[in-house]
């Protein structure tokens, strides 16, 4: 490289010189001794106006001793084909800007280094950058104020290791020297605060590793181990991999830690003890792998020996690394899925390794030492090509002339080229262009103190950039977020090919496939099983062991109205407890059918045939009560009017029991319980009240009271009264809290189809109020109870109104403790059996004695009754023989004995009999003139 004549000389007193010579060795081809000049220490350089520096590990190796006596950087060893293929990417991403119009008249140079892999290799080169432009002597400069401090370069490209970059970034730093990387992911190095001048072309490893975590869920893996190196890069992707795994239920089941440099002794015991540790973890099937690719090629060549069979991921490292998939046999390790960077276009590199052989090899060592290892190699075939590279590389080989035209297997080349490095390259060149030209609109770029470096890393973290398709831009973190490539090595036709099966967006988190294919590739991985327990099928649910992981568990049945629909959920999803249910173990949820008593249930049967028993009853004891109209027991049972009222009432009783089955609807459940129920059950049990408190006042008060009594005993109206309150009730009832349909899902697997009451304080009011009558219905009946045997309607009521409070007192708990379809069943049951019991014991004796008692229905048995009656409750009472004939208009009474009874005892028997007289007469109008009444007085 020819420098610029002009010379600083000189530098202010105050400032001090820190001069560091630069320690190099000569031609690495063909000596090992120390240089004489630092331009031998450069790999690769071209002029230009504005120079950029590069940092490549083109050789892998260094070879030293194992004591560092001496600050001496040994002899560099290993030629990597691919990481030549990357210095090229970059000498030819610089020779297209420089033909291209984009920096008119200003062309870009570079110095490239080889970095060994090396960290103080690589700090001998950020040296020389760091060196005083123009300067005589490679001098470094200390100041305090470096914002006029002009390097021999502005901006670094490199490297791409994240240990190294670090190193690297620190000492640029210094000077805010824009340094591009285009492999290095260590999430470390977005920290602006920590490396203020570096940008990269690539995402950071949170998202690498956020993607695998991503695919080894999809995948259905949950137990895996991780093989890293112990540097700033291996920990950097350790750490965020478990953040993300963890996010993802996926356990690491052991981390292998290797250090970051072995020797060749001790490498190889140590990736056996790594298989051994692989070989005894049977359920792990999964490794994450973030190490170097010498590390990764080692690895796999002991693993083939040892027949060991995974799943492989890739980290970008090493992904697409050919050295590596061409290794024999390697399709048994099983199989490889990689991260790597997204490609460009490749077509301009293609053609440029398609010329390479009219590239010129003047300052190009690199390109000067493939071509000798490809003479040394000619007579190899492709297969072995690589293999005797790498071993000619370990040595040194004599200098000889080669032609100009020599071929240089350019297939070859190609085939070791990494797009996504390649493009990540381009984009780091591109990027300095874009910015160079932009900080060149108003300088005379020609001039190399045009600007500063610092000047130059304002304006790159603003930059937006085009690889001529797509345009890029740096975040504020200095990253680069483009997508991921998701690669599948596969074997196709013997050989092992890297091929692209997804892209992983950073943004939204998901894998992308280009056709079904591809996606059907990415669905086999499932067929592999690497999980700590076996997997929890649908209906379960993984429950945690003492295990120190979350990933170790035992399945467990999911509850009842619970449920899961996939493998290893880690909770169960609860029904919707109102719509749905779920038997224990279920994987999904059923639909809650809807009950309600229904016309063809057995018991909805039998009690409607009880009803209709019940209906038939009625008719029949109207039409018996009809046919014998004129005969005395119906007379005196209050006349058909009565009885046709009360059958009336009982035969609404029957019919309401039709409304508590099938489907409820609005207007049944209002018309069961308030019309047809409860005010035709008050009218009933008012009529039934008047009767009773009829016998009552006939039979056992005072006679003086009577003629009062008589004048305020209002049938009608306290009929009306009493069922009128009831309607009043029943109607305030149905307007403020009416009685609607209402599903119950309070049950596990049915919803009931039911009337909500509405109000329960209105539906006891209603029942209390009956029960209210009922009761002193009760109570008059049982005090006119000892009437004459056949005509005794009292004592009938006095047991009918018995089983109504039995059935009713029966009812209030049963109903309590009922639940489900039958509840209505069970208010029918008590209406029968109340509504029987009343219509039976009011009706039936009356019945019985029309039909098989006709001798004692009749006028003159009646009479004689009366008068049998009178006598044994009198003792002495005499009738006339002329009352005992119909045709005679009074009745003629003797007075019999006292036989010891009082006076008052005697005359109250007597009226009793008078009054039972007169009860027969008010309800026969065509008696009441031939039987006049005739009062007697005690004895």
């Amino acid at each position: 490289m020819t420098q610029n004549p002009q010379h600083i000389s000189g530098v202010k007193e105050n400032t001090a010189l820190l001069v560091i010579l630069m320690t190099c060795f000569g031609n690495i081809l063909a000596t090992s001794q120390p240089c004489q000049t630092p331009d031998d220490f450069v790999a690769a350089t071209s002029p230009g106006h504005i120079m950029i520096g590069g940092l490549f590990a083109i050789r892998e190796k260094i070879l030293s001793s194992e004591e560092h006596s001496r600050p001496e950087i040994h002899k560099c060893v290993s030629f990597e084909i691919s990481i030549f293929l990357q210095t090229l990417a970059m000498i030819h991403s610089i020779e297209m800007i420089n033909n291209s119009t984009l920096l008119s008249g200003v062309t870009l140079g570079y110095e490239i280094y080889d970095t060994c892999t090396e960290v103080r290799v690589t700090m001998a080169a950020t040296l020389r950058f760091l060196s005083k432009l123009n300067c005589s002597r490679e001098t470094v400069e200390f100041k305090c104020d470096y914002s006029s401090y002009m390097p021999r370069v502005k901006a670094v490209i490199g490297a791409s290791y994240s240990e190294i970059t670090m190193a690297v970034s620190r000492m640029l730093t210094l000077l805010l020297m824009p340094q591009v990387s285009y492999e290095s992911t260590a999430e470390i190095l977005s920290d602006k605060s920590r490396f203020p001048s570096f940008v990269r072309t690539v995402p950071s490893d949170f998202y690498q590793t956020k993607a695998m975590a991503h695919l080894i869920q999809k995948s259905g893996w949950n137990w895996i181990d991780m093989i890293t190196t112990d540097d700033d890069y291996g920990r950097s992707a350790l750490y965020t991999f478990a953040i993300h795994a963890a996010a993802n239920n996926v356990c690491i089941a052991f981390k292998e830690v290797f250090p970051a440099f072995l020797s060749d002794n001790t490498i190889e015991v140590r990736i056996n003890q790594t298989l051994e540790k692989i070989i005894a973890e049977a359920q792990v099937n999964v490794f994450v792998v973030f190490l170097r690719q010498f590390y990764v090629f080692d690895l796999f060549n002991i693993a083939i020996e040892r027949n060991i069979n995974k799943i492989w991921i890739a980290s970008d490292n090493w992904s697409t690394t050919t050295k590596i998939a061409t290794i024999p046999n390697v399709n048994r390790i099983g199989k490889v899925v990689g991260f790597t960077f997204r490609r460009g276009n490749m077509s301009s590199f293609h053609s440029f390794l398609q010329n390479l052989h009219t590239f010129p090899r003047d300052n190009n060592k690199p390109l000067n030492e493939y071509v000798m290892l490809l003479s040394a190699c000619a007579y190899a075939k492709d297969s072995d090509l690589s293999q005797c590279i790498f071993n000619h590389s370990l040595r040194t080989l004599p200098y000889k002339a080669i032609e100009r035209n020599f071929s240089l297997r350019n297939d070859f080349l190609w085939d070791y080229t990494e797009p996504g490095l390649v493009h990540s390259i381009q984009l780091a060149v591109f990027a300095l262009g874009y910015a160079i030209w932009d900080l060149c609109q108003a300088r005379d770029c020609q001039n190399p103190n045009a600007f500063q470096p610092w000047a130059l890393l304002d304006v790159l973290k603003n930059v937006t950039f085009s690889d001529g398709k797509n345009s890029s831009h740096f975040d504020a973190r200095g990253d680069l977020n483009t997508r991921y490539d998701v690669l599948l090595w596969k074997e196709i036709n013997g050989h092992m090919t890297i091929t692209k099966m997804a892209e992983y967006d950073l943004q939204k988190d998901v894998f992308i496939f280009t056709d079904q294919e591809t996606k059907n590739e990415f669905r086999n991985l499932k067929q592999i099983q690497s999980k700590c327990s076996k997997e929890c099928s649908p209906g379960q649910r993984t429950k945690t062991t003492k295990s120190q992981h979350i990933c170790c568990c035992e399945c467990v049945n999911c509850l009842e109205n619970h449920y899961s629909n996939q493998t290893d959920m880690d909770h169960c999803l609860l029904c919707n407890n109102e719509t749905h249910w779920a038997p224990a173990g279920s994987t999904i949820c059923y639909e809650k059918e809807v009950e309600y008593l229904n016309w063809n249930d057995s018991l909805a049967i039998l009690l409607l045939g009880l009803s209709l028993l019940g209906i038939l009853f009625v008719l029949a004891i109207g039409i018996i009560f009809t046919r014998n109209l004129s005969t005395p027991i119906v007379k005196s049972s209050g006349g058909l009017m009565v009885c046709y009222v009360i059958l009336l009432c009982h035969f609404l009783n029957f019919v309401s029991t039709v409304f508590f089955i099938g489907e409820p609807q609005n207007f049944t459940c209002k018309t069961r319980q308030t019309l047809l129920f409860g005010v035709s059950f008050t009218l009933c049990i008012s009529c039934i009240l008047m009767k009773s408190l009829k016998i009552l006042l006939t039979f056992r008060l005072d006679p003086k009271l009577q003629n009062f009594l008589k004048s305020l005993y209002k049938p009608i109206p306290i009929i009306l009264t009493c069922t009128g309150i009831q309607v009043v009730m029943c109607t305030l009832w149905l307007i403020f809290a009416a009685p609607v349909v209402e599903e119950n899902v309070s049950f596990p697997r049915v919803i009931i189809l039911e009337c909500e009451e509405g109000s329960i304080i209105a539906s006891g009011t209603m029942l209390g109020y009956i029960s209210i009558l009922a009761f002193v219905c009760f109570i008059f009946a049982f005090k006119g109870r000892k009437l004459p045997e056949n005509y005794n309607e009292a004592k009938f009521i006095t047991f009918g109104m018995l089983i109504y409070f039995i059935a009713w007192i029966t009812f209030i708990p049963m109903y309590a403790t009922t639940f489900g379809k039958y509840l209505p069943a069970t208010e029918i049951i008590f209406i029968l059996i109340s509504n029987y019991g009343i219509l039976c014991c009011t009706f039936l004796p009356k019945c019985y004695v029309i039909l098989w008692k006709q001798e004692t229905n009749t006028k003159p048995a009646f009479l004689k009754m009366i008068y049998s009656y009178s006598s044994h409750s009198a003792g002495s009472l005499a009738m006339s023989q002329a009352s005992l004939d119909f045709t005679n208009s009074s009745i003629t009474m003797t007075n019999p004995r006292a036989d010891g009874k009082s006076a008052a005892s005697q005359k109250s028997k007597a009226l009793q009999a008078q009054a039972f007289a007169h009860i027969w007469r008010e309800n026969s109008p065509g008696v009441s003139k031939t039987l006049p009444r005739k009062r007697i007085s005690s004895i």
